[in-house]
């Protein structure tokens, strides 16, 4: 006999209680497996067919310069660090070293996940048609970028000395950077990199405007 809710009968042959599953249920599972089906073959189907950037893309030559510039900003502020008790100094710097590094490694990942070296043979910023506008020299392989004769000043400095020149080095860096995101904002196709490129200009402007405020605190201000 069938209970009120239809979900078992009696074998009528030997007495046993047999479990069915009611055909609404059993409907509704292969529903949403259809459903799943069909999710997971758009989303592959989407990345089979969405080509990986290129070695000479605006993403990838953003990607491998912008790790180069963001590295000797976050060497320049774990030299500042040591040579200076200054809060205030000491909290934009480790600001600049979390935020630079963070990113750093996101270009880095992007880089691997497209099968492409992290370094390549064309000067830096071949893929804004700078290649040869900027005359790389002791160091400095771009433009904002600090020489080693400057980072060595750097580790030498003390107190408002060591202040003053990392809020003037690190103006100039970040004017650099920032050309260079604009760049990637107008050329890359890959909206991740857009999105990041877009929130290093950004980010860095209002860095550069509290350095302005932090110079002029300290009766100095940005090389022009």
């Amino acid at each position: 006999m069938s209970d009120a809710t239809g979900m078992s009968n009696e074998d009528p042959e030997n007495g046993s209680t047999v479990r069915r599953t009611p055909v609404l249920v059993s409907a509704g599972v292969v529903l949403l497996l259809v459903a799943a089906l069909l999710v997971w073959w758009r989303i592959s189907e989407g990345t089979a067919n969405a080509s990986p950037p290129g070695t000479a893309s605006a993403e990838a030559g953003f990607s491998r310069d912008m790790s180069v510039h963001h590295q000797q900003a976050v060497e320049m502020s774990f030299i500042v660090r040591d040579r200076t008790g200054n809060q205030e100094v000491r909290t934009l710097a480790y600001d600049i070293i979390n935020t630079q590094a963070t990113q750093r490694g996101m270009m880095l990942g992007w880089l691997e996940s497209w099968g492409l070296n992290k370094s390549s043979s064309e000067p830096p910023m071949t893929w804004m048609g700078h290649g040869s506008m900027y005359e790389a020299k002791d160091g400095s392989l771009m433009p904002g970028m600090a020489t080693n004769t400057q980072l060595d000043r750097l580790r030498e400095a003390k107190g408002k000395d060591a202040e003053i020149l990392y809020l003037r080095l690190m103006t100039a860096h970040h004017k650099g950077g920032v050309d260079m995101a604009r760049g990637a904002v107008e050329m890359a196709d890959d909206e991740k990199v857009v999105r990041l490129a877009r929130s290093m200009v950004d980010g860095q402007q209002s860095e550069m405007d509290l350095m302005a405020d932090m110079l002029a605190q300290r009766g100095a201000e940005a090389d022009r």
